[in-house]
């Protein structure tokens, strides 16, 4: 249970900068804040570090890196904040969106150069939103991999991680923050006390009476985020007088694969496929993007989709780990002829082939989609999917440090949030996401609340 209550007379345990959750946003702030000098200890509420961050694709967008110098593009990070102003119809605070477009690729060309992970940018298909290829992954475009080595680089520098300690009560005297009692599985706990407090735990996707209170237009989607996401961060803040914004915001995904409950790559859709329903037909604009998907696919009968692309689409959706499972374990159907795959996939002949014939080439179609001249071609590709709920974008407001905010406009001295814990910049509903927004807000936030200094604690 979420609470508030003043500090003990002695805490169990001391530490300068304690860090709830050891997502990429936790893990990013307790490497940032051990650089700074600072003694930092991360608690996590799971056996190992994963988080929302585990579940993705591990791609962190950013302008103006020197990966991105390196491979041929020019870009900067007024670009990259106007596209994010632009996707969320200028809805976002503009000091937070300038500090995270500014603070990306300096966390980019740190977690590259400093901490030596091995990101590259995805160069071989666009995302939606985005003017420029600035998507920066590792090797297997994988959260999982991100989480793993964000590990071993706190690993190596003897920060410590320890799991299976879930926060319950923030300790508070007036807007200073003391410490957290954490308990054990056991049932047992212990208090903890510290000079800052980072809220790494993520949003509340996983708290149902939430969601259904604040995105009642997604409560029925599958939940495909990190089950620990219960809201903490907001009750806590919440309950300290913080300001709260965009609690309506979130990210989807409509391209998830049923029932297998794997992640089909956007490039499926980018590079030129489509979405039919169980009819056979197309229903939206797949360009808009895969949040605002989700919505589109759940509406269609049995709340379902199909994704269709071709092998040339596979080949580039490949890099990407989730697809390369997805392929071993079924879930992508290939067939030499529309209506061959139409009977794999148990959808009407006649109508798909109709659909697929209808593709504009180098054209615009009805429901105002861009294709180019490129057209599906056999062997042709189909998943089953359905639309999914991935992240919160709502949460703590904080300043482009990380820093919350109170409702009466002054910030708290020592207490930060970051990653889904804070606000974002996704707008106020799902069609704001821009893609890569989750893991932008979760590095650029973790690593400036973790440099941050404490402030007048008097």
């Amino acid at each position: 249970m979420a609470d508030i209550a003043l500090p003990p007379s002695r805490f169990d345990i001391e530490t300068q900068t304690l860090i709830i959750g050891s997502g990429a946003c936790g893990m990013v702030a307790a490497l940032a804040a051990q650089e700074a000098g600072q003694q930092v200890l991360v608690i996590e509420a799971d056996p190992v570090p994963s988080g929302s961050t585990a579940l993705s694709a591990g791609l962190i967008p950013a302008a103006g890196t020197k990966l991105q110098h390196d491979a041929g593009i020019v870009d900067d990070p007024r670009q990259f904040a106007r596209d994010i102003q632009a996707k969320a119809k200028n809805e976002n605070d503009p000091i937070l969106v300038d500090a995270l477009a500014k603070g990306a690729a300096l966390a980019i060309d740190w977690l590259t150069d400093e901490l030596g992970l091995p990101f590259s940018v995805v160069t071989d298909f666009d995302y939606p939103g985005h003017t420029h290829r600035r998507m920066h992954g590792l090797p297997t475009r994988s959260g999982a991999e991100l989480i793993d080595a964000l590990r071993s680089a706190c690993e190596a520098r003897g920060i410590d991680v320890v799991c299976g300690l879930r926060a319950e009560t923030v300790f508070a005297d007036s807007r200073t923050i003391a410490g957290v009692r954490a308990a054990r599985p056991d049932g047992q706990s212990e208090t903890i006390g510290c000079r800052k407090l980072i809220l790494a735990c993520n949003g509340f996707g996983g708290n149902r009476q939430m969601v259904v209170e604040y995105m009642p237009d997604i409560e029925n989607a599958v939940w495909f985020g990190h089950g620990g996401n219960r809201g903490e961060a907001v009750i806590w803040g919440t309950a300290l007088g913080a300001e709260t914004r965009a609690l309506g915001a979130y990210q989807g995904h409509g391209n998830v694969a049923h029932p297998h409950g794997i992640l089909i790559t956007w490039a499926t859709m980018t590079l030129g496929g489509v979405q039919v329903n169980n009819k056979g037909q197309r229903f939206w604009d797949e360009s808009q993007g895969y949040s605002e998907a989700a919505r589109a696919v759940l509406a269609q009968p049995g709340a379902e989709a199909f994704a269709i692309f071709d092998d040339r689409i596979a080949d580039v959706a490949r890099q990407f780990e989730d697809f390369k499972q997805a392929e071993a374990v079924g879930a992508v159907q290939f067939a030499e002829t529309p209506e061959a795959l139409a009977r794999t996939m148990g959808l009407p002949s006649v109508a798909l082939k109709e659909t697929l014939d209808g593709l504009p080439c180098d054209g615009t179609d009805e429901f105002g989609r861009r294709f180019g001249p490129e057209r599906l071609a056999p062997p042709y590709c189909g998943v089953r999917v359905t639309g999914a709920l991935f992240h919160t974008q709502g949460g703590l407001k904080t300043d482009g440090t990380g820093r919350v905010q109170h409702k009466d406009g002054s910030p708290f001295p020592n207490l930060f949030a970051g990653g889904g814990a804070a606000s974002g910049v996704s707008g106020n509903g799902d069609t704001g996401y821009l893609s890569g927004n989750g893991l932008l807000a979760a590095v650029v936030l973790g690593r400036a609340a973790g440099t941050a200094e404490v402030g007048d604690m008097s």
